[in-house]
């Protein structure tokens, strides 16, 4: 934290030292948000334009601090947080895969070159971030621009553009201490000057990994990774206006889980990661993404674009859930989905009026296929309960259930399941500015959205074990060896009420988000504006496994009311710019228990929950050879009401609890520093401690805050660069997620990221 304090300082320094930053700037450090354009609200704006809140990772800041992955940016990102591993992240505390127990579809997307890719491949691969142009999180609901999926927001990257004017070429290498290596290229530039150019990248990554597995052998958490990505870029001298762009991109990704354990009752085990899983446990993907972007300037004022994308990707992930070298339990879901996008725009940028207007088509197919093995805790009150009505004193079916559990403490299952679903989406949308005067404008937006989704389920389920035998009880024929043998009976029954035939549900959903707000520029350098905006997660049906049937859920809704401020200062060397916001979100689809057993159980629309908060992002620049930037994000967040349908037999009660992984404070800040050849950066991220779960006993489940410094040093030759970085520089020791205490997994938890050094070499030709 003292660091965090340090560098938030430096921001203050700039203000209050004009003669700080009297030079310009040097070449290649970081742009300011005035040479920034954001691109992810469909419109070229630059940063200081844009009312939303937009954090945007350029080129300098990947190279300045080592940036390699999206879960580098998450967690240096202000009010974005990493959450279970690599499985997801938060933006103003909203999990992208929703904050309750239920649900299907996301709250936040992440695109690349305009297609989203599937929250199953989000922990690897598509979204590493060599040759990318710019990355950009859009915080708050997108639902006007982007639609589906965007009630907490949106991901985007951007990778490189190929020229048509220039060649050029780059490469790195990196080694760390713990045996992770990565070659990286990228080669391009014009087949016709002036209207054809090409860019080739690729990357390969071999990270032998820092989890033993003294069971096994070998790490659990080794990475092989291949990352192939070809562009085109046509600007025909033959019709003046039109820009054409076409991309592919190719991952294959062979490593761990997207999370992976350790166990936490090996002595120091920061420094020495062990795990004791009988089982392999890996996550595959494999994807292919292709994008297709046509331009055409009508007028110098009037653009008409169109944006194509196809993506399909495959997923393994399969875990040793038990974590012991006993083969045991066993998870193996393998998910393939496809997805299809084409949109249509047309931008208009007049002196008073600006905006854009576009239609949108959405297709994707797929689905989960399961193959698993768990074990589900013997009921010893249930059976008890069933031995007294069928004639036995409560102490005798307390005694025999207590013997039966003995003999029998898990119930072992094989699973079988096939989860398809289709979703196809269509909408009508605009988002515009019409100046009232030099200084005040008025913001409007809206999307007509409809949607149709099918999801279908099939669940076999198998005992998998073996069972007591009625005899080590009692003679046949004896109430106890009769007992025994109808509690087996009972077992075999609780696991067929596990399955369910195959059954599938249609349902649509139209939505209408409008969106207002006003614009005031105060002076050249001083803007503030107040914007309200409705936004939604679509609905769906669930499978209920006891009762054999889907089950209909409704969409959720949120009304959301933002503040923020743009401004310049020290003739345009300072930027301080804030977001301030709170959100009324309703109908929150939960997961509802109905009593029949253990698998009855649905999605219902039970939550009701605010949140607040709001985001500061200072950059400047100190000299000529040192610049600054510090960021700091607040969100409280709370379950207001929780209201179960009638029936509902459920204990868990979320009225009163904040969401998962919502931390109340994130900060981050930075220092690059040039002196001669000698390149520098400093770096450092706060999380204060998050709840890992939901409800009103979630005390228990919480993780610690942390503060993580980073750090870079090199000599740049110019066409060439050397240097060596820190991770973690200070070896910070936390947590991201323990397993609940009294059970086998509560030895076991998710540890942060070690401290690593490491060295490189890039070049850029």
């Amino acid at each position: 934290m003292k660091l965090i304090a340090y560098l938030l300082c430096t921001g203050a320094l700039v203000a209050a030292n004009p003669g700080l930053a009297q030079q310009s700037p040097a070449a290649g450090q970081e742009p300011q948000p005035d040479d920034i354009i954001v691109t992810g609200e469909k419109s070229n704006r630059t940063l200081q334009e844009t009312p939303t809140s937009v954090a945007v990772t350029t080129p300098e800041r990947i190279r300045q601090e080592n940036i390699l992955t999206i879960q580098d940016v998450y967690n240096r990102t202000a009010n974005v947080s990493e959450t279970y591993g690599s499985a997801g992240f938060t933006i103003r505390g909203i999990n992208n895969q929703g904050v309750g127990t239920g649900g299907t579809a996301d709250t936040a997307t992440v695109y690349v070159d305009g297609a989203p890719i599937p929250r199953q491949a989000l922990f690897g691969g598509p979204t590493d971030l060599w040759d990318i142009q710019q990355v950009e999180v859009l915080r708050g609901p997108q639902s006007t621009i982007q639609g589906l999926n965007a009630l907490a927001g949106a991901i985007v990257l951007t990778t490189r553009d190929a020229s048509v004017t220039d060649y050029s070429a780059d490469g790195r290498i990196l080694w760390t201490d713990h045996n992770d290596r990565t070659f990286s290229v990228a080669a391009g530039g014009p087949l016709i000057r002036d209207e054809l150019g090409i860019r080739l990248s690729a990357e390969r990554r071999a990270d032998r990994g820092i989890i033993r597995n003294v069971t096994r052998g070998g790490y659990d958490d080794s990475l092989r990774t291949l990352n192939l990505r070809g562009k085109l870029h046509w600007t025909p001298a033959a019709l003046p206006g039109l820009d054409v762009k076409a991309s592919y991109n190719r991952v294959r990704r062979d490593g761990g889980y997207l999370y992976e354990y350790t166990n936490l009752d090996t002595p120091d085990f920061y420094h020495h990661r062990q795990a004791t899983g009988g089982q392999l446990s890996r996550g595959y993907i494999r994807s292919d993404i292709a994008a297709l972007n046509i331009g055409y300037d009508i007028s110098s004022r009037l653009r008409l674009s169109s944006v194509t994308s196809f993506n399909r990707v495959t997923t393994l992930a399969q875990i040793d859930a038990d974590g012991t070298p006993v083969d045991s339990q066993y998870i193996n879901n393998d998910s393939r989905y496809r997805t299809w996008t084409q949109e249509l725009r047309l931008n208009y940028d007049g002196e008073r009026v600006s905006g854009v207007l576009g239609a949108w088509a959405y297709r994707r197919s797929g689905g989960l296929d399961s193959r698993s093995r768990v074990d589900i805790a013997t009921p010893v009150s249930t059976i008890a309960g069933l031995l007294q009505r069928g004639g036995f004193p409560a102490a005798a079916a307390s005694q025999i259930a207590t013997a039966y559990t003995a003999a029998l403490p898990q119930i072992p299952v094989r699973y079988a399941g096939v989860q398809p679903m289709l979703i196809r989406n269509a909408a009508l949308f605009g988002d515009g500015r019409f100046r009232l005067t030099d200084r005040l404008s008025l913001l409007a937006g809206f999307r007509y959205d409809h949607e149709d989704n099918r999801y279908g389920a099939e669940t076999i389920a198998a005992f998998n074990g073996t069972l007591p035998d009625p005899a080590a009880f009692g003679a046949a024929g004896t109430p106890l060896n009769l007992a025994v043998t109808a509690i087996n009976r009972g077992v075999l029954g609780l696991v067929a009420q596990a399955a369910s035939a195959r059954a599938s549900a249609d349902r649509s959903f139209d939505a209408f988000l409008p969106k207002a707000g006003v614009s005031m520029d105060w002076t050249p350098d001083l803007t503030t504006a107040f914007t309200v905006q409705r936004a939604y997660r679509s609905g769906g049906s669930s499978q209920n496994p006891a009762r054999a049937t889907l089950v209909a859920y409704d969409p959720e809704y949120s009304w959301n009311y933002e503040g923020s401020l743009r401004s310049r200062w020290l003739d345009g060397r300072l930027t301080v710019n804030a977001n301030i916001f709170y959100v009324d979100w309703k109908q929150q689809q939960a997961t509802a228990y109905f009593g029949l057993n253990a698998y009855d159980y649905s999605i219902v629309n039970a939550g009701k929950s605010h949140l607040y908060g709001g985001e500061l992002e200072v950059q400047g620049r100190l000299s000529r050879q040192v610049d600054a930037y510090v960021s700091a994000g607040y969100v409280r967040t709370k379950y207001d009401r929780f209201d179960l349908p009638n029936g509902a037999t459920s204990t868990l009660k979320l009225a009163g609890s904040q969401f998962p992984y919502a931390p109340l404070w994130t900060l981050a800040g930075g220092i690059n520093g040039r002196f001669g050849a000698i390149r520098g950066n400093l770096n450092a991220n706060y999380r204060s401690g998050v709840f890992t779960d939901v409800g009103t006993l979630q005390s228990r489940y919480r993780v610690s805050g942390r503060t993580v410094v980073n750090a870079r040093i090199g000599y740049d030759g110019g066409a060439w660069t050397v240097f060596a970085f820190a991770r973690n520089l200070l070896d910070e020791k936390y947590l991201q997620y323990r397993a609940p205490d009294g059970t086998r997994g509560g030895q076991r938890g998710i540890v942060g990221d070690p401290q690593t050094f490491g060295a490189g070499l890039e070049f850029h030709l």
